[in-house]
C-alpha cells in the first residue's frame, strides 16, 4: 500500500512540476506576443485590444505627419550587395528609432527606405506634436550627418524630409497582421512635402510653419510658392535648425 502511495505522490509531483514548467513556457510565450503587438501599434492601442475591446477608428483635430526618405536609394542600391543594403536600412533606423524613444513621437511604418511617423495620436498633445516632429527631424539629419558606409568611403546619406500639421483619422486595419494605420489629406500633404523637397533639407507646410513660428525656438525659412501636385500653389518653408542663445 505504501509503495503505491508513493508511487501516487511521485506522479502527482511530476505533474505538479510539468504543470508549473508549462505554466512558465506559457507566461513568456505570452510576453512575447504583448511586445510584439505593442511593437506592430501604439501601446494604448495595443492595450485596448489585449482586453478584447473593439478599437473604433478615431478623429483627431491636430496632429503633425512626418515622412523621410533616405535620396537616391535605387542608385545605391546598384553599388551595393542586397546584404548590405539590409544592413545599411537596419542600422540607420535603429538609430532613428532610438530618437523616437525619446520623444512623443509613433513610427507609423517603414516601407522599403521610406520612413513614417505621427506625433499627436493616439495620445494628444495639445500642440506639442509639432515640436516633437522638428525635433526628430533635425536629429534624423545630425544622424545622416555623422553616419558612415564602411564599404563606400566618402559616401553621405542623405535624406529628404517633408513634414505637415493638420487633421487625419487613424484606426486599426487587419485581423492577423493588425496595423495602425492613417487616413487624410494631412497626410497625402506630408507626403507631397516630401517629395518636393530637397536632398538634406526639411521642407514644411504653412500650417506646420505656423504652429513652430509661436514658439521662437527653430531657424525657420520661406521657400516660397511651390506647385504640389493634386494641391496646386503652395507656400512652403524649410527647417534649418534650433535658434540658439
Amino acid at each position: 500500500m505504501d509503495h503505491v502511495f508513493n508511487v501516487l505522490e511521485n506522479y502527482a509531483s511530476t505533474l505538479r512540476l510539468e504543470i508549473e514548467e508549462r505554466s512558465r513556457e506559457l507566461k513568456e510565450e505570452q510576453k512575447k506576443s504583448d511586445l510584439l503587438l505593442e511593437r506592430m501599434l501604439p501601446k494604448a492601442v495595443a492595450k485596448k485590444l489585449k482586453l478584447g475591446k473593439v478599437v473604433e477608428p478615431e478623429n483627431f483635430d491636430s496632429v503633425t505627419i512626418f515622412f523621410a526618405d533616405i535620396v537616391k536609394f535605387t542608385a545605391l542600391s546598384l553599388k551595393c550587395s542586397p546584404i548590405q543594403i539590409i544592413t545599411l536600412v537596419n542600422d540607420l533606423y535603429s538609430l532613428f528609432d532610438g530618437v523616437i524613444e525619446n520623444l512623443n513621437v509613433y513610427k507609423v511604418e517603414t516601407i522599403g527606405d521610406g520612413y513614417l511617423c505621427v506625433s499627436g495620436l493616439p495620445i494628444r498633445n495639445g500642440t506639442k506634436h509639432v515640436e516633437e516632429i522638428a525635433d526628430l527631424a533635425l536629429n534624423f539629419m545630425d544622424i545622416c550627418d555623422k553616419f558612415t558606409l564602411t564599404y563606400l568611403p566618402g559616401y553621405k546619406i542623405s535624406l529628404r524630409i517633408g513634414c505637415n500639421t493638420g487633421p487625419c483619422v487613424a484606426g486599426v486595419v487587419g485581423l492577423s497582421m493588425p496595423r495602425y494605420c492613417l487616413f487624410g489629406d494631412t497626410v497625402n500633404t506630408a507626403s507631397r512635402m516630401e517629395s518636393n523637397g530637397k536632398p538634406g533639407r526639411i521642407h514644411i507646410s504653412q500650417s506646420t510653419y505656423t504652429l513652430l513660428k509661436d514658439t521662437y525656438k527653430y531657424s525657420l525659412e520661406c521657400r516660397g510658392e511651390v506647385i504640389i501636385k493634386g494641391k496646386g500653389v503652395m507656400t512652403t518653408y524649410w527647417l534649418n535648425g534650433i535658434i540658439r542663445d
